[in-house]
């Protein structure tokens, strides 16, 4: 069968990576309508996003050897059939265990999806167009977010919150049926064991971890049970590193970590995306919860703040260009950590203007943060690499959202229990301290960034070029 042009290729990429995307972030404006269906707090069902991020974080690395091995069209078919199928029974659940079991095996089925689908989509598309793709597979990346919270919303307001998830079920017919029709079934030529020691014990250790976190945000914590859990993953999270230094083809890139422009990416950048995640999820109920709101108009407010996501993307090239990416990441972090803190400040009697200012500048501040630790993060990994550092720089990214949703709902948590208020809901106060502790997070992570050279990852941004030209411009 001949592979049909690189643009329709990557054009049905495009949409089977904005469903999964859109997934993982479109109820978060319907969880107290879902909390009230299941019986539970809406702070509690964070499970159910924490466990499709994490079901992504832990599967994602072996969907590339998966490819190799059977092939890219019937891994990225497959993964459409699961995910389709798993939309369905989130839709049909009545309860808090049935929905997180069926986000796992969505999560499942998008861990193969995303990853696959930028493999297939570099495979189809010529060299000399590969800027122009790659740069087309992110806008779902960040399209979705903006859409997300005001269609789950607008769903859960106006329909039912079910139909967030029986919508995916047209999309992932068609999906699928493009692929058998426009995909040809690519094996990779260079065949090599899996890291299946490392994929077990990191599986484990992240696993363990987030669920701890979790534990650590019901209403009911067991305390040592969360600590215990926690000193295991700690365990196998070593263990795993272990490994990985024995294995051939390790599944921890260990060889890029050494690399400090990688490093920082993994580390800081890590820590950042944990920071920044927490809005996402906690905003949404501040503004329903604290505010009043309804889920659609909670929603509405959420995409002030990814607008300003969008509106900065133009200006980050030009930015590094001259800058270079150690001053970018230090100076614009530091305004990031404080828009972050401004959150913190917002309440329902303020001018709806300051509002949007303070939302949509947060957006432009960790989209240019954002973008430029993925950016520098691959500025130095050679070729041969760089397989892998994807999938474990793909993995961490996942793993890091995750904890974000787990830690805020935790930093609610802890703040009712120290104020001596234990019960349901959540006050105002609750969702300001745990905001403002999240800013701090964001000021720890630039302290990779201050180890950076100042011409680290200048081929990538441009910024050593720049200089040439301001000493040719002096002379």
């Amino acid at each position: 069968m001949k592979t049909r042009s690189p643009f329709l290729v990557t054009s049905l990429v495009a949409a089977a990576m904005f469903m999964e995307l859109l997934d993982g972030t479109i109820i978060a404006t319907a969880l107290p309508q879902m909390a009230r269906a299941f019986h539970a707090s809406a702070v509690s069902l964070n499970v159910g996003m924490t466990a499709y991020m994490l079901t992504l974080a832990v599967f994602i690395p072996i969907s590339g050897w998966m490819a190799d091995r059977m092939g890219s069209r019937t891994v990225f078919a497959a993964a459409i059939m699961v995910f389709t199928l798993a939309s369905i029974l989130c839709g049909f659940s009545n309860n808090v265990t049935e929905f997180v079991l069926a986000r796992i095996v969505q999560g499942v089925g998008g861990a193969m999806m995303v990853p696959v689908g930028r493999l297939i989509v570099l495979r189809a598309t010529p060299k000399e167009d590969l800027g122009k793709a790659i740069a087309y597979i992110t806008w779902p990346a960040l399209s979705a977010p903006v859409i997300g919270p005001p269609l789950g919303g607008f769903i859960t307001t106006y329909w039912s919150w079910r139909w967030i998830f029986f919508l995916n079920v047209p999309l992932g017919i068609i999906a699928l049926g493009l692929t058998l029709a426009w995909i040809t079934n690519e094996f990779s030529e260079a065949k090599h064991r899996f890291d299946w020691r490392t994929f077990v014990f990191a599986g484990i250790a992240s696993t363990l971890f987030v669920y701890a976190l979790e534990a650590l945000s019901k209403d009911h914590t067991d305390v040592p049970l969360a600590l215990i859990l926690m000193a295991i993953s700690i365990g196998a999270g070593v263990i795993a590193v272990l490994t990985a230094r024995h294995a051939e083809f390790p599944l921890i890139d260990l060889i890029s970590l050494k690399l400090p422009s990688y490093a920082q990416s993994i580390y800081g950048g890590s820590l950042f995306r944990i920071a920044v995640s927490v809005l996402p999820f906690l905003l949404p109920l501040m503004f329903q919860i604290g505010f009043g709101l309804n889920a659609f108009h909670a929603g509405l407010y959420l995409l002030i703040l990814f607008a300003g996501d969008l509106s900065m993307k133009a200006a980050v090239i030009p930015v590094l260009r001259r800058f270079g990416f150690r001053q970018v990441l230090l100076v614009n972090g530091v305004m990031a950590a404080v828009s972050v803190a401004l959150c913190a400040t917002l309440t329902p009697h303020m001018p709806i203007a300051i509002i949007a200012v303070v939302l949509f500048a947060h957006g432009a501040l960790r989209s240019m943060q954002f973008t430029s630790i993925g950016t520098l993060a691959y500025a130095d990994i050679p070729p041969a690499h760089m397989s892998r550092a994807n999938g474990f720089f793909s993995a961490v990214v996942q793993l890091s959202g995750s904890m974000g949703i787990a830690i805020g709902a935790a930093l609610v948590r802890a703040s009712g229990w120290l104020r001596g208020h234990h019960t349901n809901p959540p006050a105002l106060r609750d969702f300001h301290f745990a905001i403002l502790a999240v800013s701090g997070l964001v000021l720890l992570s630039l302290i990779d960034a201050l180890r950076l050279a100042p011409d680290a990852g200048a081929v990538a941004s441009g910024h050593r070029m720049h200089l040439r030209a301001s000493a040719v411009v002096a002379e």
